[in-house]
């Protein structure tokens, strides 16, 4: 009977949570790419490049900053006060470390990348919110562990809001660069003050050895794999930044970001629902692959629709909003990283089942092949084909990450295809539809409007005809169930 009670109030927290994950995800796209598209009028393609690259130095500090411990915190089953002085202890000390050295590499830095000197105050200024954000992880883990991401949502919200509008209000008043560099300031330390209101904790310093040595068991190997990633992604975009120039890279970053909105919206919000929600339930596999099968299900008829029509529209986009023509030489490379982020949404499910499972060891080898592959293709890549080079090799990586789900049916059974074709083929015959309306109506304007609504149209009715699915009423059973 207790388990019972415990899976329905799991199941209407996790509702409750990916729903609000959900509309800050909403608020926040909106309100981030009214911001890029002002900042991306407003600024060059090297000013956004640069911002870019120190983003990625920024990462690079997080994560020598963290040896997993706060995900290990969110994994275990129960929690003692030990584990969580232990974890705010160790993780401050890290972090101290990596910003003091941040610092005191920062004329190495603007050397290196021959960086302005508002390069370097933005660089400086995310060593420091860098830091201020870090004292937000336990009253975040409590939360989490309570699967109640309203709350977190709601710092996110206000943190969102006031960098986005400083940063657009900056760039109007022509501060360019240090636009960036007050808005994560003010992001920073308004997200701190709210999140310990919410989430009240008094700081407990301290480390038990015991306590550590559990917690180490799980979050090295977890954070070994998130090391991977950097090294995978951030890394390489260093690297491309150097080996290309900021121009090229402000290319890359614009394509990228676009292209990823949808997945950034969609599948960054239920891998932070979903890993807790598995911990809560790893005894119970049968469960497990049940939601498994939703998540990709739901994921494809949100995701592949979303991104088959901003790659159709993009090309129009481009040359409708004034002053934005300078991104054309993004789009073929927009194209590319639509695709792979196609591809790439797959493998989040089974990486955060492999997580919550306590299996990180096989998460860290999947990571480990796919950083060797990017590190070994990229510089080939980039030489033989330029800036787009990059795009063709995530590409590549994207597509091995279907197999990941060969390795998952080992734990939890599942039905990978079964889920995921009638939101495929459905946006397939959509983009078909949209993309010769397009190519027939001779005026643009119209040409966007009435492609729109035909392709909503035909991905609904094809949803309806072929497969007997009514979305409307799908998407209604959550909210009812």
């Amino acid at each position: 009977m207790e388990q019972t009670e415990g899976y329905s109030q799991i199941k209407k927290k996790t509702l409750v949570s990916t729903l609000s994950l959900f509309f800050q995800s909403g608020y926040s796209a909106f309100l981030g790419l009214a911001a890029n598209l002002a900042v991306t009028i407003l600024l060059s393609p090297t000013v956004f490049g640069i911002y870019i690259t120190t983003l990625s130095i920024i990462s690079v500090l997080n994560y020598f900053s963290d040896i997993g411990l706060a995900a290990s915190l969110i994994q275990k089953k129960e929690i003692k006060d030990e584990d969580i002085s232990t974890t705010f202890t160790v993780q401050q000390a890290m972090i101290i470390t990596a910003v003091t050295i941040g610092f005191m590499a920062s004329n190495f830095v603007k050397d290196f990348y021959k960086l302005p000197t508002e390069g370097v105050y933005l660089y400086q200024a995310l060593l420091m919110s860098f830091f201020i954000s870090s004292l937000k992880t336990i009253p975040s883990i409590f939360l989490e562990r309570k699967i109640q991401f309203q709350k977190i949502v709601l710092v996110q919200i206000v943190e969102n809001t006031v960098f986005y509008l400083s940063v657009i209000v900056f760039a109007l008043l022509k501060f360019g660069l240090q636009s960036f560099t007050y808005g994560v300031l003010m992001r920073a330390i308004v997200g701190l003050v709210l999140i310990y209101i919410l989430s009240p904790w008094k700081i407990k310093v301290g480390i038990s050895k015991e306590s550590l040595k559990g917690l180490l068991k799980f979050g090295v190997p977890f954070q070994a794999s998130s090391f991977l990633a950097l090294f995978k992604d951030d890394l390489i975009t260093l690297f491309l930044g150097k080996i290309l120039g900021f121009e090229a890279l402000g290319y890359i970053g614009w394509a990228k970001k676009w292209a990823e909105a949808p997945i950034r919206i969609i599948m960054d919000n239920i891998s932070r629902v979903l890993f807790p929600v598995i911990s809560r339930i790893q005894h119970d596999r049968e469960k497990i692959g049940q939601i498994i099968d939703k998540i990709l299900y739901y994921q494809t008829l949100v995701l592949a629709p979303s991104i088959m029509t901003i790659a159709l529209f993009m090309e129009k986009v481009v040359f409708i909003i004034p002053k934005y023509g300078k991104w054309a030489p993004a789009l073929p490379l927009f194209y590319l990283f639509c695709l792979s982020a196609l591809f790439s949404s797959y493998s989040s499910p089974f990486m955060n089942l492999f997580n919550a499972l306590g299996k990180v060891k096989i998460s860290f080898s999947i990571m480990l092949a796919w950083t060797v592959a990017t590190w070994i293709l990229t510089p080939l890549f980039t030489t033989w084909f330029g800036s787009i080079g990059f795009p063709l090799v995530l590409l590549i990586i994207a597509s091995s990450s279907l197999l990941v789900s060969t390795q998952a049916r080992c734990y939890v059974e599942f039905h990978f295809f079964h889920s995921i074709h009638k939101g495929i083929i459905a946006s397939l015959l959509m983009g078909i539809v949209m993309s010769l309306l397009l190519k027939i109506i001779p005026n643009l304007y119209m040409g966007i409007v009435v492609s729109a609504t035909c392709g909503i149209a035909t991905y609904y009715y094809s949803l309806l005809f072929l497969f007997k699915t009514n979305i409307l009423k799908e998407l209604r059973s959550l909210f009812v169930h």
